[in-house]
């Protein structure tokens, strides 16, 4: 890699580790970047995967409390989640750079419209979900979401809390934290995939590691500095860009 590459991995790494721990929609920025070094569409993905990874078990650590008073129906959930994260992995890997790279631009899209609506999205999820936990609703749900998460993964946090809506948990603060907590096992089993079959860019995917740890532990301080509604402004912005130049690419 050139210098100009290192310091762009790392920087990009940088404000998705920040984005991630202040609103995330960190991979809008990652990936397509990503895809502008020259990376084939799936190897990208998967170092994007990988290089994101410890950012989520960061996030765990911090809402171990809010995690350890819902551990009675978290083994059920995490076993359906890692499964659905292989199985969207595995996807990932037959569908092969062709087909995903078509894909990328409605991926995309839709991850942008997610984070770009999910305040609104999961209130009226929350309002009009009932009060009765229904569990095979909401394992299907996680299940489908973690397919999608360990294919693309881009917004996954947002669709697993509205499945925790409709499933009846209306604790926004409880529902975040067991969002974090399965993320962090839908990436791990992709990302452990991914590195088991090769297809990890690992000088890619460690510079731009770096720069997410710590972006990710700057996340607080930077904060303070720019207010969170001018950042997902940002984001929002980056990801229907990214989307409109991918859809000339795939289909221009």
């Amino acid at each position: 890699m050139s210098l100009f590459e290192i310091v762009l991995l790392a920087g990009i790494g940088f404000l998705a580790g920040a984005c991630n721990a202040v609103v995330g929609g960190g991979t809008l920025f990652t990936f397509p970047v990503l895809l502008a070094l020259g990376l084939p569409p799936v190897t990208a993905n998967a170092s994007n995967t990988v290089a994101l990874w410890p950012g989520n078990i960061g996030a765990v650590q911090a809402y171990l409390p809010e995690i350890k008073s819902r551990l009675g129906g978290m083994r059920v959930r995490v076993a359906v989640v890692s499964l659905g994260g292989l199985i969207g992995g595995l996807l990932l890997l037959v569908s092969g750079n062709a087909v995903f790279f078509k894909a990328v631009p409605w991926l995309l899209s839709v991850a942008t419209l997610l984070f770009t609506f999910s305040r609104p999205l999961v209130r009226k999820v929350f309002a009009a979900s009932p009060h009765a936990k229904r569990t095979k609703l909401l394992l299907s749900l996680e299940f489908f979401s973690a397919v999608y998460g360990g294919y693309f993964g881009a917004a996954v946090g947002i669709i697993l809390m509205s499945a925790m809506a409709l499933g009846g948990e209306h604790d926004t603060h409880l529902a975040n934290a067991q969002r974090n907590f399965l993320v962090c096992f839908i990436n791990g089993v992709a990302a452990i995939l991914f590195m088991c079959m090769g297809i990890v860019r690992w000088n890619v995917a460690l510079t731009m590691m770096a720069g997410a740890i710590i972006g990710g532990y700057c996340g607080g301080y930077i904060a303070r500095l720019i207010p969170s509604e001018i950042l997902r402004h940002i984001i929002t912005a980056a990801g229907a860009s990214f989307a409109v130049y991918y859809f000339y690419r795939a289909y221009g």
